[in-house]
């Protein structure tokens, strides 16, 4: 076992660093609904903590199941005249949102930074990353065609439209506060839907800033509207988004036994649904690697956001004839590169995980693989950091077989087992032998290999020769248990839109 110094030891006190972000009315603890700042109508709240200091940072509104159909209600009287809107209106309004979000950028990250515990230059990224979505579909409004279709009949001329769905409820996840709200709402608005967000209760701040901006980027009231609760509130509030009768979608990112539940609620009113859910992501380093390039790539790709990503790769297989060398070099490059701090310090690029339940995770999946025969290399603990919070080392494991858990669980966290395989027809076996399938990366120079390995990969995105593949320009989405349904891309629109076919007699 390789020993690794990681840590940046440096004291935070994060409401000194709250009171950092120069615009503090991008700070707001009530709920956004019908253009108003509101709190929660049987006036409780819930703290908000920062997972880097385990220090409270604030109390946020903790909206109910009726302050919810208030939210439906208020997005159900504007969807009325916003879908009579035009494109070029929308686009307007979103060109404004994107404008304001890039120069609050600074303030966006610090808060994010501080309610979720991604480094700054992490969060300053999500933050340019989110604001993408709302320049993209900004412009894809006025790119929402219809078609012509040539009729059988010289008495009759038929036409496609497209038309906004109507109200969407949005429920989001902690780990992408700022982009996971953009991506979704940017889409809804842009087709000429209204929304009502649940953001996570870990990290509603960033959200209800994006209220603020938007508001004053013109967007109506009622049209964007966001409700935080508390963890004991989240399955009242998630009933009924999924149920009420007013809500003609949800869009959903978030794990896969969650989605499956949501799914099924939404089915009773046959509500249209997008489900982003987990995944298990196969990296695969073949012989004719670059081996250099493939270990930088795992870096970024393992570990970007301390693992806590859906695309993260989860599963690292290696040929058997360039293993050792490989494991060797990631190491190296793990060791050097991260930096282990609060997110605001300066040199630190690897925060803590967001919840105490995601590092029991963690360190409940490596005590199984140890059991299981793997060793750790690399990390393996908790480190030696001044400062409270849920950090863990980056840690690689090696000599790691199928019978390891995390070779069937997904690992949203710090955790990077390399597992050894010595053909491609067993590596493609072993990729595709879960349930989930969103992202899988592989690395090889050779052609042929490419395209084989490419369209046998049973996921719905496929990094060749790189570990990041996050665009607005391309569509983000998975198969099988890892859900239905895309993101950006000219394709993302479509999913807030109903295909009305018309038929004219002459």
């Amino acid at each position: 076992m390789m020993a690794a110094q990681f840590t940046v030891n440096i004291q935070i006190k994060s409401l000194d660093e709250l009171a950092k972000i120069n615009d503090k009315s991008l700070i707001q603890s009530q709920a956004y609904v019908d253009g108003r700042w509101v709190s929660a109508s049987s006036g409780k709240t819930f703290d908000v903590t920062d997972p880097g200091t385990m220090q409270k940072i604030g109390s946020v509104a903790d909206m109910g199941a009726d302050d919810v159909r208030r939210a439906i209600d208020a997005a159900s009287r504007a969807f009325e005249s916003w879908k009579n809107t035009t494109a070029k209106e929308r686009s307007l309004i979103l060109r404004r949102w994107f404008d304001l979000i890039i120069s609050n950028k600074d303030d966006l990250a610090r808060l994010m930074t501080l309610e979720g515990g991604k480094p700054l230059a992490e969060a300053s990224g999500e933050v340019v990353y989110g604001a993408s979505f709302i320049e993209w579909f900004g412009e894809e409004a006025k790119r929402a065609y219809g078609d012509v279709v040539p009729s059988p009949l010289s008495s009759t001329r038929m036409v496609v439209m497209k038309q906004p769905v109507g109200v969407v409820g949005i429920i989001t996840p902690y780990n992408f506060p700022n982009a996971m709200i953009t991506r979704k709402v940017s889409a809804a608005l842009a087709a000429g839907c209204t929304v009502v967000v649940r953001p996570a209760h870990e990290t509603p701040y960033s959200a209800l800033a994006l209220c603020e901006l938007a508001e004053r980027a013109g967007v109506p009231r009622g049209v964007f509207n966001v409700v935080p609760c508390s963890a004991e509130n989240t399955p009242d509030v998630g009933k009924e988004l999924t149920t009420n009768e007013a809500i003609r979608k949800v869009s959903f990112t978030g794990s896969t036994a969650v989605g499956k539940m949501l799914t099924a609620q939404a089915a009773g009113t046959m509500k249209r649904v997008s489900m982003e859910l987990g995944g298990n992501a196969p990296f695969i380093v073949f012989a004719d690697a670059d081996l250099d390039v493939a270990a930088e790539q795992l870096v970024a790709c393992k570990f970007r956001n301390s693992g806590q990503t859906c695309v993260c790769a989860n599963r690292i297989y290696v040929h058997e004839s360039v293993y050792d060398d490989f494991v060797s070099r990631f190491a190296v490059l793990v060791e050097k590169r991260l930096r282990i701090g609060h997110g605001v310090s300066e040199g630190v690029n690897f925060g803590p995980l967001i919840t105490e339940r995601g590092l029991q995770k963690i360190e409940d999946q490596l005590k199984r693989a140890v059991n299981a025969g793997a060793r750790v290399f690399l990390g393996g603990k908790r480190p030696d950091i001044s400062a409270a919070g849920y950090f863990f080392e980056p840690t690689i494991l090696v000599d790691v077989t199928d019978e390891v858990p995390m070779s069937c669980e997904e690992t949203f966290g710090p955790l990077c087992p390399i597992f050894k395989f010595s053909s491609e027809e067993e590596v493609i076996r072993r990729a595709n032998s879960v349930p989930v399938g969103l992202a899988g990366y592989f690395f090889s120079r050779d052609i042929g290999r490419v395209f084989r390995m490419a369209e046998a990969l049973e996921v719905g995105m496929v990094g060749v020769n790189t570990g990041i593949i996050s665009t607005e320009v391309a569509p983000f989405g998975g198969v099988k248990e890892s859900g239905f349904g895309r993101e950006g891309s000219r394709y993302g629109i479509d999913e807030y839109m109903n295909i009305k076919y018309i038929n004219i007699s002459l």
